[in-house]
């Protein structure tokens, strides 16, 4: 099994920046795609960004194209999400997901991820 934990949300202002982590534990060799997903409030659950095993490929949703990084280290056994340019509209609880598989073109599917974090809140004000 695998185990994710989040890390680094909080509240900031329209415009500014918040970096998000997520730690691996467990069978983590097993790791393929890693994906941050989000949900706001009466909204469905959306995907933001997925990363490849190697890290050399990343994802990212057209909403947060440019102004979200994401980056992998499988020796620290991380992924990183830094989010600038934040907007209210990114308000959401944001969830690291894990997955056996490759990223592929299904990449921003919730259902195709076995492994999920418990979610750390970001708010942003305008």
């Amino acid at each position: 099994q695998v185990q994710l934990a989040e890390s680094g949300g909080g509240l900031v202002q329209a415009g500014g920046s918040l970096r998000l982590s997520c730690a691996a534990s467990g069978r983590t060799i097993s790791i393929g795609c890693m994906a941050w997903f989000r949900q706001a409030p009466g909204k469905e659950r959306e995907s933001v960004v997925a990363v490849s095993r190697s890290g050399a490929t990343t994802f990212y949703a057209d909403s947060v194209q440019g102004r979200f990084t994401n980056s992998r280290d499988n020796v620290q056994r991380t992924v990183t999400l830094q989010m600038n340019s934040l907007k209210p509209e990114d308000t959401a609880i944001y969830y690291c997901a894990a997955r056996d598989t490759p990223c592929g073109t299904s990449w921003s599917q919730s259902r195709g991820y076995n492994y999920w974090g418990q979610g750390t809140q970001v708010t942003v004000s305008s």
